[in-house]
């Protein structure tokens, strides 16, 4: 299941994402957790020391490589040079497993320990000083759509992505690439604000929102959410002393969590889930090719100097089946 969690940035989404890739662990599902935010907060929210964040691999200086991989003896991808963030899989494609392992995972991914065990966590890397005034962030989030158009996976398997605050995702077509987004918000008129216009992009597109409440204080804050969003609203998390100790640096573990907290993150993962049974992967590849023809033709194209509307294979429909169809050479 590839999961995004998305909000307003400091309504919490990378603590409560962290707290849910914990809980997958914890029932030793396998897990690939990718920091997509500009500002890359998850591997500390994961147990990471600074310097252990600051060496991850970002995901965008492993751009070359991605593309090779993935790549593989596609016919219509000429060269990997005109492969953009939007480019889809056919024929020949090499495609990421969850549970595999492969080039891409060897050079982007490294494993966090966590209770019950380990996950792997990619990193887009932050937006640095010599990037101003020559890139901007979507070029470094490209690299975490375009591992998300290749990839297989199943029921019991998760990608958890923390995405970049507010709506900066509808700048491409990544916010389709998920079966559940859950919407972390707080209960202020600022905190719903983002959740409006997710709501606003995504409902021709059928991409499956709940609201997650954070910082909830009491029934009035509750009632302030369910008045605004309506029965978009899945859970509410309140104070945390376990999350508190977690951003000291100090969290005990992961079993002692609230109670009522375990009992928020067990609700996600069911949700998550059950929306299983809503996958379409017909529509999932519609998707995947109506975002990259319209970037192929608004950037795309002069770009790379190449007709990227040729690299679409109209008979590829990327589905689980490809999980189980050896990769080409």
């Amino acid at each position: 299941m590839k999961i995004a969690f998305v909000g307003k940035g400091g309504s919490g989404k990378t603590t409560l994402s962290s707290l849910f890739i914990r809980h997958l662990a914890a029932d030793r599902a396998p897990v690939v957790a990718v920091d997509a935010d500009i500002n890359q907060h998850l591997g500390a929210a994961l147990g990471l020391d600074e310097e252990e964040a600051s060496a991850l691999p970002a995901l965008g200086a492993q751009l070359p490589l991605i593309k090779n991989y993935l790549r593989g003896s596609n016919p219509r991808i000429t060269s990997a040079e005109t492969m953009i963030k939007t480019t889809p899989p056919g024929e020949g494609s090499r495609l990421l497993r969850i549970a595999e392992d492969n080039p891409v995972y060897d050079a982007c991914a490294r494993p966090v320990e966590l209770d019950g065990g380990p996950v792997r966590l990619m990193v887009t890397g932050p937006f640095t000083e010599s990037d101003l005034g020559v890139a901007c962030y979507h070029s470094k989030v490209g690299a975490v759509e375009l591992c998300l158009n290749h990839l297989v996976d199943g029921p019991g398997e998760y990608v958890v992505v923390d995405m970049t605050a507010g709506s900066d995702s509808f700048a491409s077509g990544m916010f389709t690439r998920f079966d559940m987004t859950f919407l972390v918000a707080e209960p202020t008129r600022k905190g719903v604000s983002v959740y409006r216009q997710y709501k606003e992009y995504a409902r021709d597109f059928g991409v499956c929102l709940k609201v997650v409440g954070n910082k909830v204080q009491g029934q009035d804050d509750i009632d302030f959410l369910r008045d605004e969003v309506g029965e978009d609203l899945l859970v509410t998390f309140g104070h945390s002393d376990w999350v508190r100790a977690m951003e000291k640096g100090r969290p005990p573990r992961f079993g002692l969590l609230e109670e009522h907290n375990h009992r928020a993150l067990r609700t996600l993962r069911e949700t998550a889930d059950g929306s299983y049974e809503l996958r379409d992967w017909q529509r999932y590849t519609r998707q995947m090719v109506h975002f990259h023809l319209k970037n192929a033709e608004s950037w795309g194209n002069a770009k790379t100097g190449a007709d990227l509307a040729a690299q679409v294979d109209p008979s590829f429909v990327l589905d689980e089946s490809w999980a189980s169809t050896p990769q080409p050479a």
